[in-house]
């Protein structure tokens, strides 16, 4: 059996490897990030089977999909809870919910090698799951950021930000005065915090707030920027997430 694991956290992956070999299984590659996975698919013949982490260090790990189609079996490891097992029960996926159970573990082992499936059952809705992981029913959505500056507290509303944005490993809100404020959180929580009818992930760099879109152009290679009214540097939106955005748009 050809098994592979993505997980962020080296330690965890390397353990979750060690669990593995207990039960006479080689998982010999080891991918750390959204980027290194499609990486590897695009150059390596596709595993039987992947223990898939939710969050990587670079986002979901649904953002792999976007960019490779993948047959293989899937056994999910993640720390959450309710809405993403419901969301894997719904789509008949397997899950291990963190720290790994050895005995869950072997259930799950079992359950694919007794059923395991051919390539052209494997049509999960990965859209479907991402859209319950980050924006779960009945969630209230965050209103406002309380932000230190020096000896001062300042709280900044949710709807003032024009947009979110990563730069040099920090999270900022850029808000309708023309401020950046760092903000102690990442843009993969964020997706999760934000009132997703509101606030889109144009790509891994950039979330937007659809009430400051100033104007959206066509950019180069099938892409679209956004203006906003007073963030002067190129919001564009991803190739890949291009016909998600103009659905978000049309909401």
């Amino acid at each position: 059996m050809n098994v592979i694991i993505i997980e962020d956290e080296k330690p965890a992956a390397r353990l979750l490897q060690r669990k593995l070999k207990k039960q006479d299984i080689e998982a010999e590659t080891l991918l750390h990030s959204v980027e290194e996975a499609i990486n590897w698919f695009q150059n390596n013949p596709h595993p039987d089977l992947i223990f898939l982490d939710i969050q990587l260090s670079d986002g979901l790990s649904f953002e792999i999909f976007d960019e490779v189609t993948i047959n293989s079996a899937i056994i999910f490891t993640t720390a959450y809870d309710e809405y993403a097992l419901r969301a894997f029960k719904l789509n008949s996926i397997d899950y291990l919910l963190k720290p790994i159970d050895e005995d869950d573990l072997t259930v799950a082992i079992n359950k694919y090698k007794e059923n395991r499936p051919q390539p052209q059952n494997l049509s999960m809705d990965f859209e479907q799951i991402k859209r319950m992981l980050v924006n779960p029913i009945d969630k209230s959505y965050k209103k406002r950021f309380t932000i230190k500056m020096g000896q001062r507290l300042k709280v900044v509303n949710v709807d003032d930000a024009e947009c979110f944005f990563s730069e040099n490993k920090g999270t900022y809100i850029h808000t309708t005065e023309g401020r950046d404020y760092l903000l102690d959180t990442t843009l993969e929580q964020l997706e999760g915090e934000l009132d997703p009818d509101k606030f889109y992930r144009v790509s891994r760099k950039y979330i937007v707030n659809i009430e400051t879109i100033q104007d959206i152009v066509v950019y180069t290679n099938s892409r679209l920027k956004v203006i906003l009214p007073t963030y002067t540097d190129e919001v564009i939106v991803s190739r890949e997430r291009v016909n998600d955005f103009r659905e978000w748009l049309g909401n």
